[in-house]
């Protein structure tokens, strides 16, 4: 029973959630690139392939998914429209007091906030239905006609009882992280950065978890309740924990691993260190440290701001910079701040912490060595 709850919770919450970041990369990551390019360049090409890229975020997610959990062609396609369906639909949200007004929403009406599951929701109702379709795929002759069917309706009945719920978690979520950032900036710069940085480097998805919580409804609600300023900031705190993690390693496994450590950590993902964290955690207090000191000086000092996706990513592909420029007033500080709270202050507070704990015996090199 064990193994079989072990090997369930790593399809679902490890293999699937991985392949929704893959999906959200895709889409709603890219179109945010193209976006942010388009601000500054003012090249209509740009904004269109953002437009149609963002637009495509729930049918990536459903693909995605569905290709890793091994599903046949005809379930994996029909999934693409499960995942379209289960990212746009939710539930329209009072805006005092907090209760669902409109269940299984796929559109505001005027009434409150319309809060849609988004990939939280997708991802869910992708997986029942991707698995459902599964069972009944190839095992009639009129295949092509059961198993879209199949998946489709009960895509659309995962969708319509999960994705209400999951938007009304997800709003209170969001609400509770807005408020708090707003009133808490230093307290929570520090929580959400070493949370957000722990999660980056374990393998699950930070990028589908802050796509999550910090998207565009959690926006529009915490615009709605005045705390859009903490919002963002707690964004912010995000992409500086992430950062701290993957420059934290690049730089302290330096000694090990060279130019290309830095690389592949820096610009790939800190998750490569995982194996040797199982061996030896205490590796991992450094980068965790520097966190704690780099977020609150994002949300206290340069107040950098982030939201969706882009939050959970970090110095992948520059993707968590890319979205502080997005939301962040530009200037001098948050160009200072970007290049210091993003990359500067992870590399030496790490590396300081790092020789104090060689100093004391703790470390040694090898113990960060990456396979090759």
């Amino acid at each position: 029973m064990k193994e079989t709850i072990k090997k369930y919770l790593h399809r679902y919450f490890i293999d699937a959630m991985g392949a929704m970041a893959l999906g959200l990369f895709a889409s709603l990551l890219i179109g945010t690139i193209f976006g942010t390019l388009y601000k500054y360049t003012e090249l209509e090409l740009l904004n269109t392939i953002a437009t149609y890229a963002k637009a495509a975020t729930g049918m990536a997610i459903g693909v995605a998914i569905a290709h890793r959990l091994g599903a046949h062609p005809l379930v994996m396609f029909s999934c693409a429209a499960v995942g379209a369906m289960s990212n746009a639909m939710g539930a329209i949200i009072a805006n005092q007091g907090g209760s669902v007004i409109k269940w299984a929403a796929t559109v505001g009406d005027g009434s409150g906030v319309f809060y849609a599951a988004g990939p939280a929701g997708a991802f869910f109702a992708v997986i029942i239905a991707c698995e459902i379709g599964q069972l009944v795929s190839k095992k009639t002759k009129v295949d092509i006609l059961v198993t879209p069917v199949v998946t489709l309706v009960i895509g659309f009945a995962a969708s319509w009882l999960l994705c209400p719920l999951v938007s009304y978690v997800m709003y209170y979520l969001g609400s509770f992280v807005s408020y708090a950032t707003t009133f808490q900036p230093l307290l929570m710069g520090i929580v959400l950065s070493v949370v957000m940085g722990v999660v980056l480097t374990l393998p699950i998805s930070s990028a589908a978890i802050c796509a999550m919580i910090f998207s565009e409804a959690a926006y529009a609600v915490a615009l709605t309740n005045g705390t859009a300023e903490g919002f963002l900031l707690a964004g912010g705190a995000c992409v500086a924990g992430c950062c701290a993690q993957m420059v934290g390693f690049a730089v302290i496994s330096f000694r090990e691993n060279r130019w290309g450590g830095i690389v592949s950590q820096g610009l790939g993902t800190s998750m490569l260190q995982m194996g040797n964290i199982v061996k030896k955690p205490v590796i991992w207090v450094a980068p965790t440290l520097a966190a704690a000191l780099t977020g609150p000086i994002s949300t206290m000092i340069f107040k950098l701001k982030c939201q969706g996706v882009a939050a959970g990513m970090g110095t992948c592909g520059l993707v968590g910079p890319i979205g502080v420029i997005d939301s962040t007033e530009p200037g001098t500080m948050m160009w200072i701040g970007l290049a210091l709270v993003c990359v500067v202050l992870p590399a030496i507070f790490s590396i300081i912490f790092n020789e104090i704990m060689r100093k004391l015996g703790w470390i040694k090199t090898g113990d960060m060595q990456l396979e090759s």
